[in-house]
């Protein structure tokens, strides 16, 4: 996966859509087909800063959580409609990730009700109909514990053998928020079949570093770290912004890949211009 060098993804896309209109509570995915042209560009404006791999805007597209705003019986149809948005803004001269993230479900392992048949298959049909589609690779992305990260990676891989990326979004001892860490979760997921591990979400790029050094020691795949834009704060408008400017993002990101990571890109707060400065920095 990286035999290029460094690998460059994309940023945020949440963050992105609230700053376009998109109101808090609603189903980020049916808004997001009901507006593709702001899906589209902000998707080209990643490609035009450099990304080399762009997330499907399918990261609540599965049924389990669909379900929770009446849409289940959409799951397929939605993920190769937002699958078709990434393609167009691709043009082909990016890869394309299909992107599975939290059910919202707990898993009895963890106190909850949720069984991992139900979300196996949940996430199987989300890889099937992404896969189908086209996608180049997966992102397992945002998870909250070790084992929705292991099964989604096994759902995955019942359906190809696609390139899967999967990040863990833990605190900042690495623990993650139901269960499991970071550390036991890359020898776990490396079986499983993924083809990178690290980090996603999890505040800024700062204080990460040891992270992933640790978790570069521990598995024999590439590293990823794709952080936030630093804390959220509320600015003088009322709009939520974020303490970490590009260009500090950038220079706070080559102490991770000098700790071990070679996928690198922004999640929360981040906008083309963080991966713009990404790409100045790190493409040779």
């Amino acid at each position: 996966m990286t035999q290029k060098g460094i690998v460059i993804l994309d940023g945020a896309m949440g963050t992105n859509l609230y700053r376009m209109g998109m109101p808090h509570g609603c189903c980020t995915e049916d808004w997001a087909l009901k507006h593709p042209d702001k899906v589209e560009r902000l998707q080209k404006d990643y490609v035009e800063a450099g990304a080399d791999i762009i997330y499907a805007p399918t990261f609540g597209a599965n049924r389990i959580m669909l379900k929770r705003f009446g849409l289940a019986e959409k799951t397929e149809e939605m993920n190769r409609e937002l699958f078709e948005i990434s393609r167009c803004a691709a043009g082909g001269k990016a890869l394309i990730a299909g992107d599975l993230a939290p059910t919202g479900m707990v898993l009895k392992e963890y106190g909850g009700d949720g069984s991992r048949e139900e979300m196996f298959e949940a996430y199987r049909q989300q890889a099937k109909v992404l896969y189908e589609a086209g996608c180049d690779l997966f992102a397992v992305e945002s998870m909250l514990a070790v084992l929705d990260a292991v099964t989604a990676v096994e759902a995955v891989r019942s359906v190809c053998s696609c390139p899967v990326i999967c990040t863990l979004t833990v605190r900042k001892s690495g623990s993650c928020y139901y269960g499991g860490d970071i550390f036991e979760g890359g020898p776990l997921a490396e079986k499983a079949g993924a083809d990178a591990y690290g980090i996603n979400c999890c505040d800024g790029p700062d204080g990460m570093a040891e992270i992933i050094s640790s978790v570069s020691e521990m598995v024999h795949i590439p590293v990823v770290a794709k952080p936030n834009a630093g804390l959220p704060r509320r600015g003088a408008d009322g709009q939520i912004v974020y303490d970490i400017t590009p260009e500090q993002f950038a220079a706070a990101m080559q102490r991770l890949v000098s700790a071990g990571a070679s996928v690198i890109g922004g999640c929360c707060g981040t906008t083309p211009a963080y991966i713009r400065k990404l790409a100045e920095r790190f493409r040779k």
